[in-house]
Formats: C-alpha cells, sequence, structure tokens
C-alpha cells in the first residue's frame, strides 16, 4: 500500500468524444436533487468541491497553485462549474472548459464520499455530457482520468461514449491526504 511521500507510477488516459450521444437523462428514482451553475463562484468554494471530492485520489495540484493562478481559473468566463445539490448539501461537481476553440473539457467531474453509491455518479456524468455539447462550437469533447482516481472513472467514461485517444505513464509523489 503506497504511502504519503512515496513516488508511484500514474497512467493517464486522455479520451474524447466527437459526437453527442443520445440524451437518456432520468435522474435516481426519488432523489433529492438538483443541479446549479455557480456564477463567478468563489475559489473557496472550488477548492472545497475539488479537495473533497479529490481527497481520497490524490487531487492536490490546485492547492499549490498561486492564488492568482487559481482566480483565474475558476472565474474564468470559459469556465464554468455546476455542484450537484443532494438533500440541499453539495454532493459533487464537474467543470466544463472551453477556452480551447470547438474542444470542451470536462476539467473535473465527481462525487463526494457521501454521495457515494447513490446511482448519482452517471446521472451526473450524463448531465455534463449533455451540458457540454450544449455549449457552443462544441466539436469535441476531452476529459482524462488517471489510476489514482476512482477505478470505475475510466469503465464509467468509456460507457458513456468517451473513446481512449492516448496514454501517458508518470510518476507522482503521493501528499498523503487520503492517497493508499
Amino acid at each position: 500500500m503506497a504511502q504519503s511521500g512515496d513516488e508511484v507510477e500514474v497512467v493517464i488516459t486522455y479520451l474524447e468524444m466527437t459526437a453527442r450521444p443520445a440524451a437518456k437523462l432520468h435522474p435516481p428514482a426519488n432523489a433529492n436533487i438538483a443541479l446549479i451553475r455557480a456564477e463567478t463562484p468563489p475559489v473557496s468554494y472550488f477548492l472545497y468541491l475539488y479537495g473533497t471530492v479529490g481527497a481520497a485520489h490524490d487531487w492536490t495540484d490546485w492547492f499549490a497553485e498561486s492564488p492568482a493562478a487559481q482566480t483565474a481559473f475558476v472565474q474564468d468566463p470559459n469556465v464554468t462549474l455546476f455542484t450537484l445539490m443532494v438533500d440541499g448539501w453539495p454532493g459533487g461537481f464537474f467543470m466544463l472548459d472551453t477556452r480551447e476553440a470547438g474542444t470542451c473539457d470536462l476539467a473535473y467531474f465527481g462525487l463526494i464520499p457521501q454521495a457515494l453509491g447513490r446511482g448519482l455518479g452517471s446521472w451526473l456524468l450524463e448531465s455534463a455530457i449533455q451540458t457540454a455539447w450544449d455549449t457552443s462550437d462544441t466539436n469535441r469533447l476531452t476529459v482524462n482520468t488517471c489510476t489514482l482516481d476512482h477505478p470505475r472513472a475510466l469503465p464509467l467514461y468509456q460507457r458513456m461514449g468517451f473513446s481512449p485517444i492516448r496514454q501517458q505513464t508518470t510518476t507522482r509523489l503521493l501528499s498523503g491526504k487520503g492517497s493508499s
């Protein structure tokens, strides 16, 4: 089992989708949920979601960035944050990045640990995909995942219509904030 300070091999898989899939949006039955687009969210809100969703997967890169870089990303008009509210609390989020012409990148996607196992992940991902294709000028939707992410992430992306286009192997020094 890898621990804080260990250097581990990480395989990053880059995926893309070049056509809108058919919509099958059906929220889980009896779920008290809402999907809300954030308007100029504070960086602290993004970092809360990023840190809570990513704690178990060693998502730490944004914590090392300068406040100016964090603000430039989070408040860029071509980067949009959507929050999944579950029973009145933030259960997950996704971010769409359209800064590259013709491409919408699913920059971040995930559920907080307390929202896992409730049938929300597939619905949230499908919502992200349909929202991305609704963005003007989207010809291609991209996402990447790595071996530190949830083990079901890559199969879920592929089941939803993403195709792997390349892989990259690198190493990473684990921060220890939830790494296993």
